[in-house]
């Protein structure tokens, strides 16, 4: 038997699981011929954020990164009953996987700069961390929606930069979730 997950009565084909992150599962899905991410909500704890509703976060913070302008997904369904957003697919490899093989190419370090020049004069931050990056086809996109009021202490400078080379944070980081 197939795995589906509906979204407002459409079925998606789940092809593979792409990550768990702190608020859902995102997974690789198929409907006719295209692929796209469905993304199911969790309740599951997290010892470090605090959420409300984060399906109305989801829808809300998409909304407010669209404004800004960045390179990201766009949200093409929202189940709110069933706590499931179907986003556009981005193929490609993260930043992570990149840093990993030594290959982050320089263009990216200077389309984050470029993203966190728009989102800092919106006042807002988002979740640096590099799995949340995929380039494709030189494109540097933000895969996630999350963000949250700017602060100095979580900017890309003070807190994500750690994470887009082979740092001290990032080869923990690695040995811990290998």
């Amino acid at each position: 038997m197939e795995n589906i997950l509906c979204v407002n009565d459409k079925e998606y084909r789940i092809l593979k699981l792409l990550g768990k992150g702190k608020g859902g599962y995102s997974y690789l899905a198929q409907i006719e011929d295209r692929y796209v991410v469905v993304k199911q909500i969790h309740h599951e704890p997290c010892a470090y954020y605090q959420f409300g509703n984060k399906i109305e976060a989801e829808i809300h913070d998409y909304k407010r990164l669209k404004a800004v302008g960045i390179s990201m997904p766009e949200m093409l369904d929202v189940d709110v009953t069933n706590e499931r957003i179907v986003k556009e697919y981005i193929a490609g490899d993260t930043v992570y996987e990149l840093v990993l093989a030594d290959g982050l190419p320089e263009s990216c370090l200077h389309q984050i700069k470029e993203m966190c020049r728009l989102l800092y004069s919106a006042k807002i931050n988002i979740d640096y961390f590099p799995t949340n990056f995929i380039l494709q086809n030189g494109v540097l996109y933000y895969i996630d929606y999350e963000c949250n009021d700017y602060m100095e202490e979580w900017n890309f400078e003070n807190w994500g930069v750690k994470y887009w080379s082979k740092t001290p944070e990032f080869i923990e980081y690695v040995g811990e979730h290998s």
